[in-house]
């Protein structure tokens, strides 16, 4: 079977046409079910050089001596495709995962193409963290001129990160340092497409120093249906 990951040989192993066929002629990389299955696979022989790839992203990525790095992605500036996550049909809430790694510091997220039940917010979950969120956001409705605001102080989620309508789903944010040890900072944007449709310009941190892989996007009321989640990790330098 060609794509049989990794294997470490120990002197006097006796080795076989199977894995003559396996580990040497039929794999040009090594492959992986995601970044976590690597992690384990590689932990005590990683090397720079090595090359993988990932099933649950599509990607081909090379150990550059310090983190895996996209290949043909440069180091100088820009945007690279790390997830792309499809919305079933009537959900409450959508989770992706292994959507942060080592491999960026930052993080852009977009909603776009689907669309909701009724009008409705969607809130941004870290992992499965349900405290520690200090948010605050601007928003505005189409029909009136007067901006408002509103706050929250170690709440559940953070507030605003999309929104949706019966004929449009649409979120807009960043994430800083989702996957370093150090507070997460959340900055979005968010337009609806209905007259009684809000504008939201959302803010916050999470006030913990966990290591997140994953998000969960849950809707404020009702349901949502269809669109696409995609994730972009910025490069770092």
């Amino acid at each position: 079977m060609a794509g049989a990951g990794y294997k470490l040989y120990a002197t006097g192993d006796v080795l076989t046409a199977a894995q003559v066929n396996n580990y040497l002629q039929e794999q040009t990389v090594m492959v992986f079910a995601d970044a976590a299955a690597r992690t384990t696979a590689l932990a005590s022989v990683l090397a720079e050089g090595m090359i993988s790839y990932l099933k649950d992203t599509n990607s081909t990525e090379y150990y550059s001596g310090s983190a895996w790095v996209a290949v043909g992605a440069t180091s100088t500036s820009g945007l690279t495709l790390v997830k792309t996550q499809t919305i079933g049909s009537a959900v409450s809430s959508v989770a992706v995962t292994s959507a942060f790694s080592s491999t960026y510091d930052n993080y852009k997220i977009t909603v776009s193409g689907g669309v909701a039940s009724a009008n409705n917010v969607l809130n941004l979950t870290l992992g499965s963290t349900s405290t520690g969120y200090y948010r605050f956001q601007i928003n505005a409705l189409y029909s009136v001129s007067t901006v408002g605001g509103s706050n929250g102080s170690n709440t559940a989620s953070f507030y605003g990160a999309g929104l949706g309508s019966t004929n449009s789903l649409t979120g807009n944010f960043e994430l800083q340092s989702p996957n370093l040890a150090k507070n997460t900072h959340f900055v979005g944007f968010a337009a609806g497409s209905s007259s009684t449709n809000e504008i939201y310009y959302p803010q916050g941190y999470l006030a913990d120093t966990t290591q997140y892989t994953a998000f969960t996007l849950t809707t404020s009321t009702g349901t949502i249906t269809g669109g696409t989640i995609r994730v972009y990790g910025y490069q770092n330098s």
